[in-house]
């Protein structure tokens, strides 16, 4: 069975990394949509962050990725799927992900199943990678070792257009 996560990992968290592991042992193929949010600011282009994605999974060989567009349930239905994973740090999560799930099902017949963080991610996100990174500070150890290095090889690359 199809399993589909789906995200703007911007960047991609040693969480979502965990998530993504965890369903890829429950399901038969998962495949890791990674959408645009046109009201969003990025540290990663779209190209880039399917790149990071699909680098940062290739050791989980029924993992595969592609980019999201359009509505999120037809995209999984257009693949074949039937259920989205979906993981919560917190209650706040979990509150925004019910609604959603319920969503999903009314609009679109998919099922949602919500995946509690591992207590060591319980309050990593991509929102909170991205403020550290923009100040310099080192991620690694809250990224995969690929994302670290590029996050590092674009705070150069901006150091130097900027001096």
């Amino acid at each position: 069975m199809l399993a589909v996560c789906p995200g703007s990992f911007d960047p991609i968290t040693n969480g979502h990394l965990d998530v993504i592991t965890r369903a890829a042992a429950i399901f038969d193929d998962v495949l890791v949509a990674v959408g645009q949010n046109s009201t969003k600011q990025y540290l990663f282009s779209l190209a880039e962050r399917v790149e990071l994605v699909g680098a940062c999974t290739a050791h989980l060989p029924n993992v595969r990725v592609e980019e999201l567009t359009g509505l999120l349930v037809d995209f999984v239905k257009d693949r074949g799927g039937r259920v989205l994973v979906k993981g919560v740090r917190f209650a706040a999560d979990f509150e925004f992900e019910l609604q959603m799930a319920n969503l999903n099902s009314a609009v679109g017949g998919v099922e949602t199943l919500i995946l509690p963080s591992a207590s060591q991610w319980s309050t990593l996100s991509s929102t909170m990678v991205r403020e550290i990174a923009v100040h310099g500070g080192d991620v690694s150890g809250l990224v995969p070792d690929a994302v670290a290095a590029r996050i590092r090889l674009k705070s150069v690359g901006e150091e130097r257009a900027d001096g």
